[in-house]
């Protein structure tokens, strides 16, 4: 779909956003888990970890939404 109007595009990027999040979320999970466990780890060297994390996955998101969005206004196929 290629939106005509900016409320259109809006539409499709929240929509899109929406279904990254969800697919990545379980891998952000499993990280934050892992490091949680992480015996070596001081608290403090798991927060800076995690919070690596948060970052990595919300640049990984945003990446993914703006390939996504633009596939399909060029008609792009993987």
């Amino acid at each position: 779909m290629v939106p005509t109007r900016k409320e259109d595009l809006r539409k499709m990027v929240t929509q899109t956003t929406i279904e990254t999040y969800e697919e990545l979320t379980p891998q952000l999970i499993r990280l934050i888990e892992e490091t949680k466990r992480n015996d070596m780890l001081s608290e403090a060297q798991k927060q800076d970890e995690i919070s690596l994390h948060m970052l990595g996955y919300v640049k990984s998101c945003t990446n993914e939404i703006i390939v996504e969005v633009l596939a399909e206004i060029l008609g792009l196929e993987e």
